[in-house]
């Protein structure tokens, strides 16, 4: 439920409050307004209603919050949160582009790739370390090599980091190299991952599964949350449906259902999303025209050569058309790049 305190409660009589919902078992929340302060308190309904906090003397209101999702909802938290991944603030007023290969094959290809990225004016590096494949003949990534690599790059382009964790015992281990841990599409339910990278405290890419609903994606965004991490990105990377023309299908109706009903930046990955190189750059502008706070894009150095998804890879060249060509986007979306 949702608690506002009336205007003048001081910090001591807001705290009495929170001490009776901790002592009934739920958990309490804090919400510092510049005129008044706002409280949560989560847990079963049945347990909150015994709190009886509609004729507190230094109770406003109180109302339940509606959504499964607590801690993610516009209910819970009506403005826009921003998350700062190195530097770089996504869900602010500028979009935010982050780039790269899709694995970190070696330094030289990974330095090349970032060089590029920095110079057509992205804002932050992707680079896959640990690679889920759906063949376990597949490329599965450099692992803690990769990482090494990732870092060093990172630090010597002055670029801020996103790479992959694929399971819970690697959570730490790629929170030390990278600045943002990246939750993939096939583990956007693995619970125990969810609560072990929201433990990390480090930012979060989350992406929704492939056959993933909209309102399952804020859950495990909540699984995030409830471990104390707030620092959630949403991202958007396509469904799979009846159509074969494409990889997946780019659900562009998730980016302002989703601004909506949670108050979590939201990004678009039009790469995985069409899995063809053509379709990157017009998806692409289409994601920004309709509200998204940044896009995760893949570029190769040379995507003919490239050991994972260079089919949708975009080269250096294109990139920089990408870059060039969003501007209009940005500006007509109220943002700038």
């Amino acid at each position: 439920m949702i608690i506002v305190l009336k205007p003048g409660t001081t910090e001591e009589q807001a705290a009495a409050i929170q001490r009776r919902i901790e002592e009934l078992g739920c958990k309490p929340l804090c919400m510092p307004g510049t005129e008044r302060v706002v409280l949560g308190a989560l847990g079963d309904e049945r347990v909150l209603a015994q709190l009886r906090l509609e004729g507190h003397p230094h109770v406003e209101s109180v109302k339940p919050i509606l959504s499964p999702y607590k801690l993610v909802s516009r209910e819970f938290h009506s403005h826009d949160t921003t998350v700062d991944i190195g530097g770089v603030v996504v869900g602010g007023e500028r979009l935010v582009v982050i780039a790269g290969p899709c694995s970190v094959e070696s330094y030289e290809q990974f330095d090349a790739t970032a060089r590029a990225v920095r110079e057509a004016g992205g804002h932050a590096l992707r680079g896959g370390a640990f690679k889920p494949r759906t063949s376990p003949y597949s490329f599965q990534g450099l692992g803690h090599e990769g990482l090494k690599i990732l870092e060093r790059v990172g630090a010597e382009t002055a670029l801020p980091t996103v790479t992959e964790v694929v399971e819970g015992a690697d959570v730490a281990a790629v929170a030390e190299h990278a600045n943002v841990l990246q939750i993939g599409a096939r583990n956007m339910q693995n619970y125990r991952l969810l609560q072990a990278a929201g433990e990390s405290g480090k930012p979060i890419v989350l992406k929704r599964g492939f056959s993933a609903e909209l309102e399952e994606l804020l859950l495990a965004a909540e699984y995030v949350h409830d471990r104390g991490n707030p620092n959630i990105i949403l991202c958007e990377r396509g469904i799979r449906t009846f159509c074969s023309a494409t990889r997946n299908t780019l659900d562009l109706n998730a980016v302002p259902w989703l601004k909506a009903r949670s108050h979590l930046p939201v990004i678009v990955d039009p790469s995985h999303g069409t899995g063809l190189r053509e379709l990157v750059i017009p998806m692409a502008r289409a994601a920004v025209a309709c509200g998204a706070d940044g896009l995760l894009v893949e570029v190769h150095c040379d995507p003919s050569r490239a050991w994972s998804d260079g089919q949708q890879s975009l080269y250096p060249a294109q990139f920089d058309e990408l870059m060039r060509g969003l501007r209009p986007f940005a500006e007509a979306a109220g943002r700038s790049l």
